[in-house]
């Protein structure tokens, strides 16, 4: 099997991944897959802007603001002005954000455990290595090629 063959069973099998992870994503807790991405990247770095917030996960600022403003709705994060610049609101998790944040992962994380029972210790964490290394390596490319 040549290179070019390889790359498109990648491109597939990913397609395929986040196509079946983001149809059982709503079974496993009452988050869809954008709210449970910004509430984990809140959970890893909060407080944050808006604009870090955008950046951080390669979003437009107006994709981040409607996804900020349903997650406000629903009182799982809220804003507040900055203690630096008062012009500008930081954002944070509030306690129902978290809570319904830690039930999904748990959730999710029996799910995944389900799915990789007959996986070695070795072989999830060659796994997780590689998954992290293409989530950084996609980041960086799409930081170059907006």
């Amino acid at each position: 099997m040549n290179n070019r063959d390889s790359l498109q069973i990648i491109e597939h099998e990913i397609a395929l991944m986040v196509r079946l992870t983001t149809t059982h994503s709503p079974k496993l807790g009452g988050l869809d897959r954008a709210e449970y991405v910004l509430l984990s990247e809140l959970d890893q770095h909060s407080p944050l802007g808006i604009n870090a917030l955008a950046e951080n996960l390669k979003l437009s600022l107006s994709t981040a603001s409607r996804q900020v403003a349903t997650l406000e709705t629903k009182k799982f994060i809220r804003r507040f002005p900055s203690p630096e610049n008062g012009r500008i609101s930081l954002i944070e998790m509030t306690e129902a954000g978290e809570q319904i944040l830690q039930r999904v992962q748990e959730k999710r994380k029996k799910a995944y455990a389900e799915v990789l029972e007959n996986w070695s210790t070795e072989e999830i964490d060659i796994l997780q290595k590689n998954l992290s290394r293409l989530n950084q390596d996609f980041k960086q490319w799409r930081s170059k090629n907006r």
